[in-house]
């Protein structure tokens, strides 16, 4: 039931919702890291933290907390998500809890 109530508030929108965006890539892809960076320092109002890891020899993992309007958030994931050399990514949708009982 919650997970359709926060369905249900991303869809409304014209509240604050949460979003962890999660971006799998290769460091060996020329400049990714900072391109990501860049992204994320453009929307610096809404991120609301970051979490690197190294995966192995090759790989990466990025995690990024964002808050805001769920249309901004939702381009915020967008425009990481499709970054050149970013192997996969997702969006998990959240609440801030203010709207569940």
């Amino acid at each position: 039931i919650r997970e359709s109530l926060v369905r249900d508030e991303w869809e409304r929108g014209g509240g604050e919702v949460v979003g962890v965006i999660t971006l799998l890539y290769s460091h060996e892809k020329r400049e990714i890291a900072d391109t990501l960076t860049d992204i994320q320092h453009d929307s610096f109002g809404s991120i609301v933290s970051s979490m690197h890891i190294h995966l192995n020899e090759d790989n990466c993992l990025e995690i990024v907390v964002v808050r805001g309007e769920a249309g901004e958030v939702r381009a915020i994931a967008d425009r990481l998500i499709s970054t050149k050399g970013v192997k996969h990514g997702s969006l998990a949708l959240t609440t801030t809890g203010e709207t569940l009982e």
